[in-house]
């Protein structure tokens, strides 16, 4: 009896991407091809995050470090660009850590949730669900996006003006956006 393996095409990912030490939480939840590079996935999850792709980065699975090797800037890791998710992360269940921004720290928790086979109408990658506006860039990391928070909501805050005026006037923390999110995925 033979035994033949599916292209990894035929299967599919479905990751939630969730940004640790934000509350309310922040995160979203992507579906992507089995055979999708690490260093597609990084620019999936800035899609779906809404970050803008402009500081270092790192995937850390199984205690390896893996990223756009920088060395240069000292940067070491196993170059992403080599690497497939389906080779270094296992089944359902599975957690990574993806982190942008090494000064602000915008540390992501990933959870494999389900693998699912592969919807020919879909265009992959896609996004299903998400919660909650990503917090802007170069705000501080998690605790200086509390302190921004804080700052917007409250206009005798000292920083409210400053705060609004830095961020074009308008934040609202509450919104997330599917279909535009998966605009920028296409």
């Amino acid at each position: 009896m033979s035994t033949q393996k599916k292209p990894p095409d035929s299967t599919i990912y479905q990751l939630k991407i969730s940004l640790r030490e934000t509350k309310p939480p922040i995160w979203r939840t992507v579906q992507v091809l089995s055979s999708t590079t690490l260093q597609k996935l990084h620019l999936i999850i800035q899609e779906s995050m809404g970050w803008y792709n402009s500081h270092l980065h790192q995937f850390l699975i199984d205690g390896v470090e893996y990223g756009e090797p920088a060395p240069e800037y000292d940067f070491e890791v196993t170059d992403e660009a080599k690497v497939k998710l389906s080779k270094v992360v296992g089944g359902e269940k599975a957690k990574f850590s993806y982190i942008y921004d090494f000064g602000d720290g915008w540390d992501h928790t990933i959870l494999v949730e389900k693998i699912l086979p592969r919807d020919p109408k879909v265009i992959y990658p896609i996004c299903i669900k998400g919660k909650r506006a990503c917090p802007p860039e170069d705000c501080g990391g998690p605790w200086g996006y509390a302190e921004f928070l804080e700052a917007i909501k409250n206009p005798s805050h000292p920083d409210h003006d400053d705060m609004l005026e830095w961020i074009d006037g308008d934040f609202d923390p509450e919104e997330f956006d599917l279909d535009e999110v998966n605009e920028r995925l296409a």
